[in-house]
């Protein structure tokens, strides 16, 4: 899958992974066009071609991490629908932001990589769109829609205890102090097992498992064309 932002040219891919390898060395503060596009062999002017302010290239950057996340969901769960399960997606969906650098260090408000990005009001959006959390509790609504999950507690509260327990699992990964002394071999293991002990042991037919997935696909499928919107705003997505 690939995506259509109007920034799929060499040229701009080369300023892409310019931005990408000064970013992750030294962090977004001080960093300017003129030294992405000398590290990149392009003009300064080129780059503002493509981006016209440093803002959107870095966003631009940093929102294709998500991207690539929600690729990699979408082409595996269409591959295989039980990927969908809770106890399956759950530890999958924060594995897949922890090996992203930038999906990582936006779920933990990394200000010393991100700058000011870090707290601003398009990567909020873009974490309401499309973190885990988030998606978490889009995908909650299919779940319990096809008995993958229980349905004795209000929504809310249940989304609100799902997403708790994954920003814990995040932080216990992320931050050692958290809990410190504490280790497990296998802390996807664990997080499915909380999964399935907090939203309750799935009652779904195989038939349910395969439209509780064409579902969440159809979802993120639409997340993703919302991502896209913002990175170009005003241009369309395919």
């Amino acid at each position: 899958m690939t995506t259509s932002t109007g920034h799929d040219s060499a040229t701009a891919s080369r300023i892409l992974a310019a931005a990408r390898d000064l970013v992750l060395k030294r962090g977004v503060k001080g960093l300017t066009v003129a030294e992405i596009a000398e590290r990149a062999h392009v003009g300064k002017g080129t780059a503002y071609l493509y981006w016209p302010t440093k803002e959107d290239l870095l966003f631009g950057l940093f929102a294709r991490d998500f991207l690539t996340v929600l690729d990699h969901e979408i082409d595996a769960t269409t591959a295989d629908a039980d990927l969908c399960r809770p106890h399956r997606l759950c530890p999958q969906l924060l594995q897949r932001a922890l090996d992203n650098p930038f999906m990582r260090a936006m779920q933990t408000g990394d200000a010393d990589l991100l700058g000011a990005l870090a707290q601003h009001p398009r990567s909020m959006e873009l974490l309401d769109l499309v973190g885990p959390a988030a998606l978490m509790y889009t995908v909650l609504p299919v779940w319990r829609r096809h008995r993958l999950v229980r349905t004795d507690w209000p929504l809310d509260e249940q989304a609100y205890a799902l997403q708790a327990l994954m920003t814990g699992f995040l932080a216990a990964t992320t931050r050692p102090q958290v809990l410190p002394g504490v280790t497990v071999e296998a802390p996807e293991a664990v997080m499915a097992a909380a999964v399935t002990a907090l939203l309750g042991p799935e009652q779904a037919s195989p038939d349910e498992v395969r439209a509780a997935a064409t579902e969440g696909l159809r979802l993120l499928r639409e997340r993703r064309q919302a991502v896209l919107a913002l990175i170009t705003p005003n241009q369309e997505t395919t």
